[in-house]
């Protein structure tokens, strides 16, 4: 069965601190899911149209666990406390098994 994976990038973040409500409520909530932090915030190397601005990837062990997360109560509780004028691109992926 291929994994499952959060894609997250985030075009403006002008105020990374304003994060942290969002933070405290979605780490849980992935580890609740079953997913697994890879990368957050690290070094970017960006090419062709990408940003070097936050980068994110959580790994779980399908793609059905994923997007059960995604739609988790504690997630959708997580994504209401992210702050106002915030732009993200977020992906759920099917990685290659």
């Amino acid at each position: 069965m291929a994994k499952g994976y959060w894609v997250s990038v985030y075009p403006a973040l002008s105020d990374p601190e304003a994060l942290n409500a969002y933070d405290k409520l979605a780490g849980p909530a992935v580890r609740a899911g079953g997913g697994r932090t890879l990368s957050v915030g690290g070094r970017v190397v960006a090419h062709e149209a990408g940003i070097t601005q936050r980068a994110v990837l959580i790994e779980f062990d399908d793609f059905e666990q994923a997007v059960a997360a995604y739609e988790s109560e504690a997630y959708q509780k997580a994504l209401v406390a992210l702050p106002d004028g915030y732009e993200r691109d977020f992906r759920i992926i099917e990685g290659i098994d």
